[in-house]
């Protein structure tokens, strides 16, 4: 007996239904317009070559903080995936807790960049960002959130200038670079990278993204796109789907000797973590001596929880606060569950602190 969902008139209604919302879909792809990115009013502040320093815009009625955040993202990715959508913004519930919220944009390096170092995004850039948010302010000291790789960065840069930061969080963030799940360490470790950047100079952004989308390929190349299907008969949702594509495939060249040292001293021979470690001068987690909050993501195929986890007890202060998020490394700052509680969670953790 043939199953009811076999039956030919069965299958036939399936397949006009399916030819339906394809139609609709493609004339919905067609009139979708421009895809914005990032949402939330912000003013230029400060550039210098390719970087662009940002203030999101402050309400008055909503600054509580007497300390600006600095939000520090990865070279890898452009940091706009934390102000995605007027829904889903890291950034916009920050400024909802009461923070002051600036970003650093490191733009798209090019061949001029082929010889930036660590020493000069760490030393140089970052610091002069610092610099400046700290005498717009008059102050001191501020406090940095570094984000993947950007918290690597800002726990270095902590490490290094720990007279200038108040208060430091690291959300998905790397110390240790070979724990035994981390799939795109067992990868790396078997590169040749200096034959890679001799070769190359800047490293292809493209290259790098088909890496990431190749440790899941089912899943970030295949299922998505089926499920797809089911979204492009809704315009709001096919705008959201096609702004994550965005961020996904808008990958920045990576500045061959910043990724030469990076991938060496970090992956290859986990400096941060065992020693070793110099950018301008030995770092030592040992010297992030401020109080420090540290999110991680449970399901993190990138940034294996165990990866964040291993500051713990290494760090040079005694406030060390953990949260995990039951969720995976993209869906800590653009899902709704994240959106409800990490940021406000920081926004209470950094306001205990006289933030």
């Amino acid at each position: 007996m043939i199953p009811f969902d076999m039956r030919p008139d069965a299958v036939m209604q399936e397949l006009m239904a399916y030819s339906q919302k394809l139609s609709h879909g493609v004339q919905n792809l067609m009139e979708v317009g421009e895809i914005s990115t990032g949402v939330t009013p912000k003013t230029v502040i400060y550039q210098e070559d390719k970087l662009t320093l940002f203030r999101f815009n402050p309400s008055a009625e909503k600054v509580q903080s007497k300390t600006p955040l600095l939000i520090v993202y990865a070279l890898v990715n452009r940091p706009y995936m934390t102000d995605i959508q007027e829904n889903r913004s890291t950034v916009k519930a920050l400024m909802d807790a009461g923070q002051d919220v600036y970003l650093v944009d490191w733009g798209y390096p090019d061949r001029a960049d082929r010889y930036l170092t660590l020493d000069d995004y760490i030393n140089g850039y970052l610091d002069r960002c610092v610099d400046v948010i700290c005498e717009r302010h008059r102050i001191d000291k501020i406090n940095i959130l570094g984000i993947c790789q950007g918290g690597t960065f800002s726990l270095c840069y902590s490490a290094l200038h720990p007279d200038k930061v108040k208060n430091l969080v690291t959300m998905v963030t790397p110390v240790d670079f070979q724990t035994p799940d981390n799939m795109l360490s067992h990868w790396v470790q078997q590169i040749d990278i200096d034959l890679v950047v001799d070769t190359l100079g800047n490293v292809p952004g493209e290259m790098l993204n088909w890496t990431f989308l190749n440790l899941k390929p089912y899943q970030l190349m295949g299922q998505k796109y089926l499920g797809l299907i089911d979204t492009l008969d809704d315009p709001e949702a096919l705008k959201n789907f096609l702004r994550m594509e965005k961020w996904i495939f808008d990958s920045p060249d990576q500045a061959g000797e910043a990724f030469r040292q990076f991938i060496k001293d970090f992956y290859q021979e986990n400096k941060l973590l065992n020693g070793g470690l110099e950018i301008g001068e030995p770092v030592s987690l040992k010297g992030v001596t401020m109080p420090v909050l540290n999110v991680f993501a449970e399901q993190d195929h990138l940034v294996p929880p165990d990866a964040s986890r291993a500051m713990r007890g290494k760090l040079g202060t005694k406030d060390y606060t953990e949260l995990s998020f039951p969720g995976g490394h993209i869906g800590i700052y653009v899902s709704g569950k994240a959106q409800k509680t990490v940021p406000p969670a920081i926004g209470k953790w950094l306001d205990e602190r006289g933030a």
